[in-house]
């Protein structure tokens, strides 16, 4: 029985770190190139990914890294 408690014990404090680490996490900010690119951020970089591209984009010291399919269908999401 004390092992079945201990081994109780572990589990929960280990759900309650995991609980606290994804509380520490920032929110995701979503955007699309163009609302970028007229905020005034500039394609610094691109790398293809199989049939897409990674295009990161960056402002002063805020950058996004976005997901290029075509011109209607991005995703960038701000990687700092």
């Amino acid at each position: 029985m004390p092992k079945l408690a201990l081994a109780i014990a572990a589990v929960l404090v280990t759900a309650a770190a995991a609980q606290a680490q994804q509380a520490e996490e920032p929110p995701i900010v979503s955007s699309t190139m163009g609302e970028l690119a007229s905020q005034g951020y500039q394609i610094k970089a691109a790398a293809p990914n199989g049939s897409r591209y990674v295009i990161f984009m960056q402002n002063d010291k805020s950058a996004y890294a976005c997901e290029f399919v075509n011109t209607t269908d991005t995703q960038c999401r701000l990687i700092n």
